[in-house]
């Protein structure tokens, strides 16, 4: 037998998270996101299980302009982007390394990387993200958005669905969101 001042009560406690599930967008595992900066789309993997987002980029160095530090970089995303970009140093993010990726020698378990800010399109929604560059050419995307990034987002992220949001669809008119 239902107890229905019990299941009134459950359902009155249960209101207040289906609202806030409303303000949240649903993406699958891979969506197609573009890279404003670059005017460039591409497929993404979204990782809750990872912290920052890595874009895929090789011949990465750092230089000073006007005394601050930026960094020059590839894509590795496909044989067409081959110039060099450049963009201001956001900062230097510190990734933990795999089990392989350990050099017991090198007594570090963790390896550097820059990261730079990107306006990054997913669906409808424009935010600006840090982007920590690694080449991530072995990997089957050349994105990976990270919890800190879908954040951003305000991202509900169903591993079931790939391609949830279509194809990008931001107005170049809007700033990213803050």
């Amino acid at each position: 037998m239902i107890n229905k001042p019990a299941l009134f009560l459950l359902c009155l406690l249960l209101a207040p998270s289906l609202s806030w599930a409303n303000d949240k967008n649903i993406y699958g595992l891979n969506e197609y996101v573009n890279l404003v900066d670059f005017d460039l789309r591409l497929a993404a993997k979204l990782d809750t299980g990872a912290k920052t987002a890595s874009l895929s980029a090789r011949d990465i160095t750092r230089f000073k302009r006007n005394g601050e530090t930026w960094v020059r970089f590839n894509l590795a995303v496909d044989s067409t982007h081959t110039s060099s970009i450049e963009r201001p140093l956001a900062r230097i993010s510190k990734i933990k390394r795999r089990a392989g990726d350990y050099d017991p020698d090198e007594d570090k378990t963790y390896t550097a990387r820059p990261v730079i800010e990107l306006d990054v399109c997913m669906g409808n929604n424009l935010q600006t993200i840090e982007v920590n560059l690694t080449d991530r050419s072995a990997f089957e995307y050349p994105l990976l958005i990270g919890s800190e990034a879908l954040k951003r987002f305000s991202a509900l992220v169903d591993p079931s669905i790939t391609y949830a949001s279509g194809k990008p669809a931001c107005s170049i008119d809007v700033t990213p969101a803050e």
